[in-house]
């Protein structure tokens, strides 16, 4: 171990629960050799090791030793340190330039060239760090070298293509630091971190899963569904690319995609699976469906990592090393398990990130089979930034993309996805949505009251609406009048989702009562059964989808959808009014027919010709390195938001874990990141921008910053409700 000036140790971190402090150059060994491990796959070893070297050299300076000393004699004193990022930065600015880009931001951000350079051009500094760039030399001979350290070929005379590379590259050394820094204050986490499997165990078991059920179905869905499960086997053995599983709803999409990411990934060796869908109720399915595949069999190992809203609201920007801070800022997961299921909010919006912790998991997707579930979601005004992405991930990282849903996106008309090709993985799709056409449509156009809707569905026995807002959900549900009414959207917090959706499959299979309210959230995935449906006009794909829940299972000869339009509905603004008129426009002009899949092809170009979609400008501020302002306009969602725990729903014994989890958070227990993992069941999603409305009404109680206590009502039925506020501005 290295010592400068006599006996006089330098370490990295402060002092662990064992009273053991963290030498420096061991961390920044240990740092280097990881993240070169983590960005083999991205082509870029040797840079990620040079990386890892320089990120911490600040810490060489005696006032940050004084810095992690005083740290410890006072933990609670808040206390900013000394830059440490500088002198690396510096450094690497003579040997590998856009370094110098990912070693200033590897607390802070990813920051514009603009910003680096004024963090670095100043005499003070320039000074300082020429003394701590000496040192370091003496500590670690290998800085000396002079060689510079190219890009790979396809970052190098691209600028988007670099920008992506060096966000990657930023999460390969960002991932690896902060697993040095846990095993130091927490080695004993490592174990909980990755799974003891590979894709050829996870293969053996998903087989032994699918057999089980082989043969327990029959009729016209099961053959179909065995034939496109059959289809995706036989197109795994084709190589890397992106390919497009275009099978009607209810025809088995979620488990034979996971067949050919299987397949696929044993034949071209691929790392992992990621699964990423457009609503947390879907995430919260599909996980179900895969541990039951993978996880059923007393396997204690973990497989299937669940990720959406909650875990990376932990972010810690400032210079703070106090083990509270230190810690929030591992509270995030980094995606290393073998099967991820997520959100495409949660995968975009990262991958378009800046900082720290949601930047971490990224080098995981390189040589990963990524699944694009419902894939006509994709907000259209994101979409050529996001399909530069994709295609991206595919030509340079080894990646494959599956483009799954039965209303296909006419991405091919969009500038960055015109020269890529995607694979039919089910040859002639046209002919499984004529042989699964199992709905006829009714098209209502003239304005109905919400108490003509209502008595229209207090005709049926089970029946779903699918609206277009929250708000009119609620409407509906008063007009309807009915205490055995239910409700589904992101109201309810999902653990109350789960057991609605369980409740609503025993009904339905039951043949007993069933009047559902919904929002679009149970039109893309959610496994239900409904001989009716009604949906409020909107776009044609969610029309499609919303089908997609009537007469599933084929057991009637044709189920009823009832197309209608909302006298007193809302619509929201934007794409989705654009996509709405869009569908008007295409039934003005006859005979449109939702299950020929060239009428929507027809209705995403129009669309895709009438919005702008890179609204946000996003692809000339990538061509800038622009990564604060790119993350900043890069929203999914269009508002922020801030996580609420609902502690008034379940049953004694979950709302008395809740509160346990809730007081541990408030105490700063150390294992934040596991904790917030246990309460995301319990979480709801609101609107940040009125949080100190919130407040104000005495409607929050803080408990970790991001993360609140929900004060106000939860109703059995509407779940978080108050009745001065609107559902709509409430809750995303």
């Amino acid at each position: 171990m290295y010592r400068v000036r006599g006996e006089q140790m330098l370490y990295a971190h402060s002092a662990n629960s064992t009273g053991k402090r963290h030498p420096l150059v061991g961390h920044l060994r240990a740092v280097a050799l990881l993240a070169s491990e983590f960005a083999r796959p991205l082509g870029a070893d040797q840079l990620a090791y040079f990386a890892g070297l320089c990120h911490d050299l600040g810490k060489f300076a005696p006032a940050f030793q004084e810095y992690l000393r005083a740290c410890e004699e006072e933990p609670e004193r808040r206390r900013r340190g000394p830059d440490h990022k500088a002198a690396g930065a510096s450094l690497a600015l003579g040997r590998a330039q856009p370094l110098a880009l990912i070693i200033q931001g590897h607390h802070g951000g990813l920051p514009t060239p603009a910003l680096l350079n004024a963090a670095l051009d100043s005499p003070d500094i320039r000074a300082k760090v020429e003394d701590i760039r000496a040192a370091a030399r003496t500590a670690i001979p290998e800085l000396e070298s002079s060689d510079e350290i190219p890009l790979p070929r396809w970052a190098a005379h691209d600028r988007r293509a670099a920008e992506l590379f060096l966000r990657l590259l930023f999460s390969a050394l960002v991932d690896a630091d902060h697993l040095n820094t846990e095993g130091h204050f927490r080695p004993e986490l490592a174990a909980e971190r990755s799974a003891a499997t590979d894709m050829a165990d996870l293969w053996e078991r998903f087989q032994h899963h699918h057999r089980r059920f082989e043969g327990t179905s029959e009729g016209a869905v099961a053959q179909l569904r065995q034939k496109v499960y059959k289809a995706c086997l036989s197109a795994a053995e084709l190589p890397p690319g992106v390919f497009r599983l275009a099978v009607p709803t209810g025809g088995g999409k979620t488990l034979s995609a996971m067949a050919f990411a299987l397949r696929h990934a044993l034949c071209h060796g691929h790392q992992r699976v990621v699964v990423a869908v457009p609503f947390i109720s879907i995430t919260e399915q599909t996980a179900d469906v895969y541990r039951e595949a993978f996880e059923s069999d007393q396997k204690s190992d973990r497989v299937v990592l669940e990720h959406h809203s909650g875990a990376d609201r932990f972010d810690a920007d400032e210079e703070d090393y106090r083990p509270t801070r230190v810690w929030a800022r591992l509270a995030s997961e980094n995606w290393d398990a073998p099967i991820v299921v997520t959100t495409t909010v949660q995968l975009f919006e990262s991958l378009f990130a800046n900082t720290p912790s949601r930047c971490r998991k990224l080098h995981r997707l390189a040589r990963s089979v990524i699944i694009l579930d419902e894939a006509q979601s994709l907000p259209s005004h994101l979409l050529r930034s996001i399909l530069d992405a994709l295609r991206q991930l595919a030509s340079n990282y080894g990646c494959t993309v599956v483009i799954s849903t039965a209303t296909q996106p006419a991405f091919e008309a969009i500038r960055e996805f015109s020269d890529m090709p995607a694979v039919e993985m089910v040859p002639e799709p046209e002919s499984l949505f004529k042989a699964l056409r199992r709905v006829q449509y009714e098209w209502l156009m003239e304005p109905s009251a919400w108490g003509d809707v209502a008595e229209m569905l207090g005709r049926q026995r089970q029946v779903l609406a699918v609206v277009n807002t929250k708000n009119d959900a609620m409407a509906l549900l008063d007009a309807l009048d009915n205490s055995g009414a239910m409700h589904l959207s992101t109201l309810l917090c999902g653990a109350h989702r789960r057991r609605v959706i369980q409740e609503l499959k025993a009904r339905l299979q039951g043949g007993q009562p069933c009047q559902v309210v919904s929002t679009q959230v149970i039109e893309a995935g959610v496994d239900l059964d409904f001989p009716v449906v009604f949906r409020a006009l909107g776009p044609l794909d969610s029309i499609i989808q919303a089908a997609g829940r009537c007469n599933r299972e084929g057991r009637l000869s044709r189920g009823h959808v009832v197309v209608f339009r909302p006298a007193e509905g809302g619509t929201p603004s934007g794409a989705y009014r654009t996509a709405s008129d869009i569908t008007t426009s295409l039934f003005g002009r006859g005979g449109l027919d939702p299950h020929d899949p060239a009428v929507a092809r027809e209705y995403f170009r129009l669309l895709f010709q009438t919005v702008d979609t890179d609204r946000e400008g996003i692809q000339n501020l990538r061509e800038g390195f622009d990564y604060p302002e790119v993350a900043r306009r890069f929203r999914m969602i269009d508002d922020d938001t801030i996580d609420v725990v609902i502690t008034r729903y379940g049953s004694p014994e979950e709302r008395r874990l809740v509160r346990q989890l809730i007081d541990r958070l408030r105490q700063g227990d150390p294992g934040a990141r596991l904790l917030r993992r246990r309460l995301e069941p319990y979480v709801v999603s609101v609107r940040a921008r009125l949080e100190a409305e919130y407040q104000r009404k005495g409607l929050l109680a803080p408990i970790i910053p991001g993360l609140y206590e929900w004060l106000g009502r939860y109703d059995a039925v509407r779940g978080i409700t108050e009745r001065d506020m609107d559902a709509d501005s409430l809750v995303v």
